[in-house]
């Protein structure tokens, strides 16, 4: 049988018969239909029919009932510069996400408060709470709202941007608490849950399997990551990733997406690398990491072969801290370390997370490839500075231009506020920008379709103009052309 899953979908008396087997070969799932194979199944020799294989899919409804109460929505209030459009979404309001823009029609505003929203989960019944450190961070308020629609102003008590961990303190007691598992037991294609509030729908349910353990990313910090491709949008950050037990095994950090939203690359932080930044934030305040005092690269097959190894493996160091811990050992640049405390290193990613996730002044073994023979260092750690999180200075607008535009580049963190792939920003718009219908607050992308992302870009692009030019904009997270006439020189 056939089965259209689009316009056009006919059905047939086969599928009236059976659309729930229609309905799972719409979803790509064969389901073999039991009346059917018996009448079709051959027998074997003693008069049997041979046994038929039914495809059983889990129910997640006893483990959404017992956790979901664990679950909450975190809701910060951050102060924005730019000038708002409208109000600022309250929490719960399920498009607060798409809000969150610079558009504003009163060009004397220059600051104003926007509301995001994540998820987290209670880890002790006195009100102790996980989420990510970016739902919270540059926070004036946080408030978190439990599924018994009651609400509390939680304390922050500390942060690990490292790790994009954060731990939250709300005064209650007697509160449901999440079992935390352990994500060494998962397996790829272990089937786990995700509960958050995507796009502020909250206490959401979403579903899939472990794509991929130890996932190293571009700017992980010190993570390795549980890869899944469970579906998780902006407002799922900081909520828990379960498995079928009902343990948490993940706390869901981020996707991989070319348009913001969920493209089937979801990332989960190991939750036993979450609960040591936990208790290392309640004893100390902050998360003492192990330094060894190099930079490494991983080993491919021609490098093996220029180092003489028989295969590729371990990480090369490229650079040495001088007088740091690994230099007064007498480790090298040049030098390939296979293995720390006996356990093979794969790769780079592999000896930061482990030499970071060592308690400072430890002494660990290194099996090392130094010069052309395996030796062994005994090295003490040293413990990493904190990291430093100065304010990058604000870029000063410029004069306006011909257009009566002063712009101002976005600095990264105002970009990933804005969700913008964009640069530049109005700060304000005169003469023919502001007749033309330009506002403050606007994000310029690109003239006459020549994209720009710096101050320097959009005048050399101007200059190539004519009469009059067409600025595609951005405002409230829509893309537009505006025709503006240049002013005379």
């Amino acid at each position: 049988m056939r089965v259209s899953c689009g316009a056009g979908f006919r059905e047939s008396r086969s599928t009236r018969q059976q659309p729930f087997l229609a309905l799972m070969l719409c979803l790509g799932l064969a389901v073999p239909l039991a009346a059917s194979a018996q009448r079709s199944a051959p027998a074997d020799a003693g008069g049997t029919e041979l046994s038929q294989r039914v495809l059983e899919l889990p129910s997640f409804f006893g483990l959404v009932k017992r956790e979901g109460a664990t679950v909450v929505n975190v809701s910060g209030t951050q102060t924005v510069r730019g000038a708002p459009s409208r109000p600022a979404p309250e929490p719960g309001d399920p498009f607060y996400e798409f809000f969150r823009r610079f558009a504003p029609p009163e060009r004397s505003a220059r600051e104003f408060h926007v509301r995001t929203l994540g998820s987290g989960f209670i880890i002790s019944r006195d009100g102790y709470i996980l989420t990510n450190a970016h739902v919270v961070e540059s926070a004036q308020d946080i408030v978190v709202y439990l599924t018994d629609k009651r609400q509390f102003k939680a304390k922050l008590v500390g942060v690990d941007t490292r790790t994009d961990i954060a731990l939250l303190k709300v005064e209650a007691t007697e509160l449901p608490v999440a079992v935390i598992g352990d994500p060494e037991t998962l397996e790829v294609g272990d089937w786990v849950v995700a509960i958050g509030a995507p796009f502020g729908f909250t206490n959401t349910v979403t579903q899939g399997i472990v794509s991929a353990k130890g996932r190293a990313l571009p700017d992980g910090g010190y993570v390795s990551f549980i890869q899944t491709d469970v579906p998780v949008n902006p407002g799922n950050s900081g909520g828990p990733l379960f498995n079928l037990k009902g343990e948490v095994v993940g706390i869901n950090s981020l996707i991989f997406s070319r348009t913001g939203g969920y493209m089937g690359l979801s990332f989960a932080i190991p939750i036993d690398l979450a609960m040591k930044v936990k208790d290392e934030l309640l004893a100390h305040g902050r998360v003492r990491r192990g330094r060894l005092g190099v930079s490494a690269q991983d080993v491919d097959e021609r490098l093996a072969e220029a180092f003489g190894l028989s295969k590729p493996a371990g990480a090369l160091v490229t650079s040495v801290d001088p007088g740091g811990p690994a230099a007064r050992a007498g480790i090298e640049s040049g030098d390939i370390i296979l293995k720390l405390d006996g356990k093979d290193t794969l790769s780079s990613a592999e000896l930061s997370h482990s030499i970071a996730g060592t308690e400072p002044g430890k002494p660990v073994k290194l099996e090392v490839w130094h010069r052309n023979a395996v030796s062994e260092f005994v090295i003490t750690l040293g413990e990493l500075a904190a990291e430093a999180t100065p304010q990058p200075a604000r870029p000063k607008p410029t004069a306006p231009d011909r257009l009566g535009l002063a712009l101002r580049e976005l600095t990264a963190s105002e970009r990933r506020e804005l969700r913008t792939q964009g640069s530049l920003m109005v700060e304000d718009a005169t003469g023919e920008a502001a007749a033309a219908g330009i506002q403050p607050g606007d994000i310029v992308l690109a003239v006459n379709n020549t994209r720009v992302s710096t101050v320097k870009a959009f005048r050399a692009a101007l200059q190539q103009a004519r009469k009059s030019v067409a600025l595609l904009i951005e405002r409230e997270g829509d893309s537009l052309f505006i025709g503006v006439k240049l002013a005379e020189q």
